[in-house]
C-alpha cells in the first residue's frame, strides 16, 4: 500500500503529548455523578454479535478523542492493512532478524462470500495455500466418518492425542475445551505438551490406544520437548502391539523431518509466515478441533475469526472493538502506568481462555526495540493473568478491589449457557446470576465505596471492561479469538515493536540445550575436568540441583 510507513514513532505525535497531558487527571469514576446510564450507553463499540462497553475505563471525551487521534497519526489500522494483505512486516529494520509476512488471516479465507474488499496479490498464493490445506483437512476427516480410516480391528477412533508446545498447543486446547457441547459423536481430544514424563503418564492411562489417532505438531519438525514426547506416546502404542504408523499424524512445515509419510498416515502443514501463537486457525488447530468439531463446524469457527478480521479493517474504534480496546489498553499501560491486566471469562468454558492470552500478548508485546532496532523509553506490553468466573471473586478479587496496586481488568460474558440446562432458583436462572456477579464486579472495581471503617473502604478507579455476546459457539469463539489477536496487533504497531518475533524464547532453548549436552557429557565421562571448564556456571547450577 503506497504512502503507508512500515514504522510510525508514536511519542513524537501531538497525540502522545496531549495523552501525557491529559494522563496527569484521568477521568475520576468515584465522582459523584461520574458514571450515569447516558454513558454506560453511548461508551460502547460493536461488531460480531460483540458488545464492549468500557464506561468503566478512566476516560473521558477528551482523551477518546486523542486515542482515535493517536490511532490515526500512528496510521494504526492502514498498517494492520499491511499484515494482512501480505507486505513483509515481521522484520526489526537494520539488524538481522526474521523477514516474513504476517499471514494467519489467510487461514480464515475459505469464504466466498466474505471476500477482502481490497484484496492484494502478495497474500494470494498464502491463500491458495491455506484453501489447499483445508481440502486435505475436509477429505480426511470424510474418510474418518465414512469408516474409510479405522484400525486394525476395523474399528473407528474415538479419541486424539494432540502434541504439541507452546503455540501448537495453548490455542488450540484453550479452544477445545470451550467448545465441548458442539463435539461430534462424542469424540475426545487429549494434550501433551510439557516435557515433564508425567503430562504423557497422565493423559495415556485409561485411553484405549487402538481407537486413538496421535497428532504430533511442529512447525520445524525438530522441537525438543514435543519429539520427546511423540517418542514417549510412540512407545507407548508399539507396547500395546499398535504400528504407530497407522495411528500417527503430524501437522509440520512442508519438507520438514517430520513430513514423512513412512511414518505418519497423513501429513498436513504449516508455515512460516503464521506465529505459532496466531496459529490455531490454520491446520495447528483445524486438525484437533476438526476432529471433536467434524469439518462444518470448524469452519463456522474460521468464519467468526474471518468476520471479525474484516470488522478489524474500520477505522471507526465505535464498531471496531478490537481497535478500541487497543486504545484503551494503550491509555492504561503507556499513560496511566498500570503494569497487568487480568482477563475474567464469566464462562467456564473459558477456563483456558486466558492461558492462551497470556502468550499471544506477552510472547507477542513483551519487547524493548522498537521496529527500527532502538530501545524504547516507554512501557509495552502488560503482564496479563486471569481465571474465570465467580470462582475468582472468592480468590484474588480481593486484591484488584483493595490493594494499592491498580489492576485493569477485562471481563467476557455471554447472555446465555451453552448447554440450556439452566433453571429458575429463587427468582433468577443460574446464568443470570453469573452476569449480575459480572456487572457487579464491574460497577464496584469502578465506583468503590466510601465508610467510617476504613476496613471496608474501597477506593475505586480500577479501570475495567465488558465484552459480552449472546451465547459461546463455534462462530462465536472465532470472533473472540480474532479480536484478541487484532486488539495485541493494533497496540504493537502503535508501540512500533515487532509484535511477531520471540527472540526472547531463543536464549532459554539454548542455554537448555548446552546443559542436557552436559547430563549426557558427565554420564559418559563423570568428572571430565576440562569439560567442566567450558561453563563452569551451568556445570555449577547442575551440581547444586543435585541433576548431577
Amino acid at each position: 500500500m503506497a504512502g503507508v510507513p512500515r514504522s510510525v514513532d508514536f511519542t513524537q505525535t501531538a497525540a502522545y503529548t496531549q495523552l501525557r497531558e491529559l494522563a496527569g487527571q484521568p477521568y475520576d469514576l468515584t465522582a459523584a455523578g461520574a458514571l450515569d446510564g447516558e454513558r454506560v450507553r453511548r461508551m460502547r463499540a460493536s461488531a460480531c454479535g460483540f458488545d464492549l462497553l468500557y464506561a468503566t475505563q478512566r476516560v473521558d471525551e477528551p482523551a477518546l478523542a486523542a486515542l482515535y487521534r493517536l490511532a490515526e497519526e500512528t496510521q494504526a489500522v492502514a498498517r494492520f492493512r499491511l499484515l494482512m494483505t501480505g507486505e513483509v512486516m515481521n522484520r526489526i529494520e537494520g539488524h538481522e532478524s526474521e523477514n516474513r509476512q504476517v499471514l494467519h488471516f489467510v487461514t480464515r479465507h475459505a469464504f466466498e462470500d466474505l471476500p477482502d474488499p481490497h484484496p492484494a496479490p502478495e497474500a494470494s498464493d498464502a491463500v491458495d495455500k491455506a484453501r489447499r490445506e483445508l481440502a486435505k483437512l475436509e477429505a480426511f476427516l470424510a474418510k474418518l466418518d465414512d469408516g474409510g480410516l479405522v484400525n486394525a480391528a476395523g474399528q473407528g477412533f474415538t479419541d486424539m492425542v494432540s502434541v504439541g508446545i507452546g503455540g501448537s498447543d495453548l490455542g488450540p486446547r484453550a479452544l477445545y475445551m470451550a467448545l465441548l457441547p458442539f463435539r461430534q459423536g462424542g469424540r475426545r481430544v487429549h494434550y501433551i505438551s510439557n516435557v515433564d514424563p508425567d503430562d504423557a503418564a497422565q493423559v495415556l492411562e485409561g485411553l484405549d490406544l487402538s481407537r486413538t489417532l496421535v497428532n504430533v505438531v511442529s512447525k520445524s519438525g525438530t522441537t525438543l520437548e514435543t519429539l520427546t514426547n511423540e517418542t514417549l506416546v510412540r512407545e507407548a502404542f508399539i507396547k500395546a502391539g499398535l504400528a504407530p504408523e497407522r495411528h500417527f499424524l503430524c501437522v509440520t512445515g512442508e519438507g520438514s523431518p517430520m513430513d514423512n509419510p513412512q511414518r505418519y498416515l497423513a501429513s498436513f502443514y504449516m508455515f512460516d509466515y503464521i506465529g505459532g501463537r496466531y496459529s490455531a486457525t490454520s491446520m495447528v488447530g483445524g486438525v484437533s478441533l476438526g476432529f471433536a468439531l467434524g469439518y462444518r463446524q470448524f469452519l463456522e469457527f474460521l468464519r467468526g475469526a474471518r468476520e471479525m478480521d474484516l470488522a478489524s479493517l474500520d477505522p471507526d474504534p465505535r464498531v471496531n472493538p478490537a481497535l478500541m480496546a487497543a486504545l484503551l489498553g494503550l491509555w492504561n499501560r503507556t499513560f496511566l502506568g498500570l503494569t497487568t491486566l487480568a482477563v475474567l471469562p464469566y464462562s467456564q468454558a473459558l477456563v483456558r481462555f486466558a492461558a492462551h492470552l497470556q502468550q499471544l500478548d506477552m510472547e507477542s508485546n513483551g519487547k524493548g526495540i522498537t521496529r527500527d532496532g532502538a530501545f524504547v523509553d516507554y512501557d509495552t506490553g502488560p503482564i496479563v493473568w486471569g481465571e474465570p468466573g465467580t470462582n475468582g471473586q472468592h480468590a484474588f478479587y480481593q486484591l484488584i478491589h483493595q490493594s494499592p496496586t491498580v489492576v485493569p481488568c477485562e471481563f467476557i460474558g455471554m447472555r446465555n449457557s451453552q448447554y440450556a440446562g439452566d433453571m429458575n432458583i429463587e427468582g433468577t436462572t443460574s446464568q443470570q446470576k453469573l452476569l449480575a456477579n459480572l456487572m457487579a464486579q464491574s460497577l464496584a472495581l469502578a465506583t468503590g465505596q466510601r465508610s467510617d471503617n476504613p476496613n471496608k473502604v474501597f477506593p475505586g478507579n480500577r479501570p475495567n471492561s465488558v465484552l459480552i455476546a449472546d451465547r459461546l459457539t463455534p462462530r462465536t469463539l472465532g470472533a473472540l479469538l480474532a479480536y484478541y489477536e487484532a486488539k495485541v496487533a493494533f497496540q504493537g504497531l502503535i508501540w512500533n515493536i515487532n509484535s511477531f518475533d520471540q527472540e526472547g524464547v531463543q536464549l532459554g532453548k539454548v542455554l537448555a540445550t548446552r546443559l542436557i549436552d552436559h547430563i549426557i557429557a558427565h554420564g559418559e565421562a563423570p568428572g571430565d575436568p576440562a569439560r567442566e571448564a567450558e561453563d563452569p556456571l551451568g556445570w555449577a547450577m547442575l551440581r547444586a540441583a543435585g541433576v548431577l
